[in-house]
């Protein structure tokens, strides 16, 4: 079973208007309700694919209740830890006229003590992982080291654990040697402490990441793809120019590409093309990590893969 694991969900409100006006008012155009958050995005996309998984997390009062009723309406499994806070609403607006997003992000319930104990014993007792997928922001009141402990009980049990977060967490994160990470190049700038532009910096800080212990580093490089840096593997994976309208949960959906790739049997190189073609796929509608089977298929032959000495040259290309 493939778990994903979100500690600060949110029921994304996206609001479309004709044309933001500041110090004025602005009617609404549209308005749509998501179940929100990193894994549950990565949950949404391989259930889409076909792949079974759960999601699990914190959900808190009556919007926790409604990301629950949405994922089920969705058939996505879940089994979320309820806890007295209120899971948060993010706002998204989208400018029709200048088709451009703003993202207005919540910061959370608190999260007490017991309420932390009772998803600990969750992963715990979890049959059989074979991928534990953290992902997300940690809620108020929530030191990295839950990151640290989850992955400490899912190698326990012989899981590969996916970590994609940013910051302390992250930086706490890879003292446990997760099998993958996935920052942006600008996630990885913090985690190195260095500002990445080169591609040749942005592959050494990968191989330094690997050498302490890391098993995998995507990176994500926006329109330029995603690098693929193991132990030995070097590549880079270029999406086909689209019209993007849609940015949010692009990553989350890569993730998902990359997994669906690893337990289809296909190899490496093959898994992120499937990354490339489902984050790609995911910014062609509006919506949380909304891609569908149909846009995610026709895109994978159209990716283009670099090894060895291409891969400067693409980055340069693009």
């Amino acid at each position: 079973m493939i778990y994903t694991i979100t500690l600060n969900p949110a029921l994304d409100r996206d609001i479309w208007i004709e044309k933001v006006s500041h110090d004025d008012s602005n009617r609404i155009q549209k308005e749509e309700r998501f179940a929100a958050g990193k894994g549950i995005d990565v949950s949404r996309v391989l259930t889409t694919f076909g792949i079974k998984n759960m999601a699990l997390g914190f959900v808190g009062g009556y919007e926790g209740e409604e990301i629950v009723g949405r994922l089920i309406n969705e058939g996505i499994s879940c089994n979320f830890t309820k806890v007295s806070g209120e899971t948060r609403t993010n706002i998204v607006i989208y400018d029709i006229e200048k088709e451009s997003q703003t993202i207005y992000s919540a910061r959370g319930p608190e999260i007490m003590p017991n309420e932390l104990m009772r998803i600990i014993h969750q992963v715990e007792e979890l049959e059989d992982p074979e991928i534990i997928i953290i992902s997300g922001s940690l809620p108020y009141g929530v030191h990295p080291e839950i990151y640290f402990k989850i992955m400490e009980i899912a190698k326990s049990k012989g899981s590969k654990v996916i970590l994609d977060t940013d910051e302390v967490a992250l930086k706490k994160g890879v003292h446990m040697f997760p099998d993958v990470i996935k920052p942006n190049v600008h996630e990885l700038s913090r985690l190195s402490g260095l500002e990445l532009q080169d591609i040749h910096e942005i592959v050494s800080t990968a191989e330094t990441i690997c050498d302490q212990g890391t098993g995998i580093v995507l990176v994500s490089l926006g329109a330029r793809g995603i690098l693929l840096v193991g132990k030995k593997e070097r590549y880079l994976a270029v999406p086909p120019k689209v019209k993007v309208v849609n940015t949010i949960g692009a990553g989350d959906s890569a993730v998902a590409g990359f997994v669906f790739g690893t337990v289809t049997g296909k190899t490496l190189q093959e898994a992120l093309v499937c990354a490339v073609a489902a984050g790609t796929a995911t910014t062609l509608r509006t919506g949380p990590a909304l891609c569908t089977k149909d846009d995610f298929f026709e895109l994978i032959p159209q990716v283009k893969l670099y090894q060895g000495e291409e891969i400067s040259k693409a980055f340069q290309k693009y």
